[in-house]
């Protein structure tokens, strides 16, 4: 019995010589090519070809077993053109990315990965991820991982799953484990965003105590700046201003503070100490207590200070990264607010 040939359509402008090699599939079709052609884009057909026969007057053949004989002719055809068709990818994606991995094919299987990366669902997405794994296709791997993240609980319906779930244990525990991981990660994830907003709040906090201090702003200021003249509108500066200024209003009022019973005082007393930790103008700056609180921190070494410069750290780090995104004109007047007052500044409530 004769097998068929499957002609190749080769598309190409130059003349070919006879096919002198032969690629037999698993339905005994056999599709010409040439050696030649075969070993530049495959190593492994090359090594194949380069075996001796064992009789010289015998046809040249290859054995491609396991997958269609269309997508094996699809193979050959992309060795000659480097096309392949949507519609080819469509049917023959999953063959070709093994045909590609097996006999060294880059292009081709680079071509296969983004296409079935495109085609992954949830009804497929464990054969792919299986495929993925066999054939070392680690971007195809990844898109396959998300979908099964976001996914999860449909997949588990689908009979991949069901299959993986009775045979390959090391596949599914890879699965959760990889679910678990980027739950945890989003989790720290969020707790960090969460730490740096608190930074960022307490570093516009700082800003803000050295602007009421410094300048003044609609109901408290030092006792050389008359409030009452130069602000009647909300301060547009800082969000935090307004409920600063109450808390500097109640704790130069507060008849508990000097015992610590009172939690707002307890408050601005922390403000107060991070501001210490965080200033660099220690001759020069206008923050009650500043100085006092700096000398003091000298004197004795509690046990929390550690924990304070950490957060002092944190708060400048804040600060400087905050500073960076503002507008370049609003940056650079800043940078112009000079302190030429020294010692302990006074208050004036309204």
């Amino acid at each position: 019995m004769v097998a068929d040939t499957i002609a190749i359509n080769y598309h190409s402008d130059r003349i070919l010589p006879e096919p002198d090699v032969f690629i037999r599939t698993s339905a005994g079709t056999r599709i010409p090519a040439h050696s030649s052609i075969l070993a530049s884009v495959s190593p492994v057909l090359e090594n194949v070809i380069d075996r001796p026969r064992k009789h010289r007057s015998s046809e040249r053949i290859i054995q491609i077993h396991g997958v269609p004989c269309e997508a094996v002719a699809v193979f050959v055809t992309f060795i000659y053109t480097s096309r392949c068709t949507e519609e080819q990818m469509d049917k023959y994606g999953v063959h070709l990315l093994a045909l590609s991995h097996v006999y060294n094919v880059p292009q081709l299987k680079q071509r296969c990965t983004k296409g079935l990366a495109q085609r992954v669902t949830v009804e497929n997405v464990v054969d792919l991820l299986q495929l993925a794994r066999l054939c070392d296709a680690p971007d195809l791997e990844v898109r396959c991982m998300r979908l099964l993240m976001r996914h999860f609980k449909a997949v588990e319906n689908t009979e991949g799953w069901k299959f993986v779930n009775n045979n390959d244990p090391l596949l599914e525990l890879d699965i959760l484990r990889f679910i678990d991981e980027h739950e945890t990660r989003k989790e720290k994830c969020r707790r960090h965003r969460e730490e740096q907003r608190v930074y960022f709040e307490l570093s516009e906090a700082m800003d803000c105590l050295e602007h009421i201090c410094t300048e003044g702003c609609t109901d408290v200021g030092p006792c050389h700046v008359d409030t009452r003249k130069e602000r009647r509108n909300p301060c547009s500066r800082f969000n935090t201003c307004h409920g600063l200024q109450q808390l500097i209003r109640h704790f130069a009022t507060c008849q508990k503070r000097m015992k610590l019973g009172c939690l707002r005082c307890k408050r601005m007393w922390q403000l107060f100490r991070l501001h210490a930790y965080v200033c660099q103008q220690t001759d020069s700056c206008k923050v009650p207590l500043c100085r006092q609180i700096q000398l003091k921190m000298q004197q004795e070494k509690r046990k929390d200070d550690s924990r304070w410069k950490l957060l002092a750290k944190k708060v400048a780090s804040a600060r400087v990264i905050s500073s960076l995104s503002l507008p370049k004109r609003k940056r650079d007047e800043e940078t112009k607010v000079t302190m030429d007052n020294n010692g302990f500044t006074s208050f004036e409530l309204h």
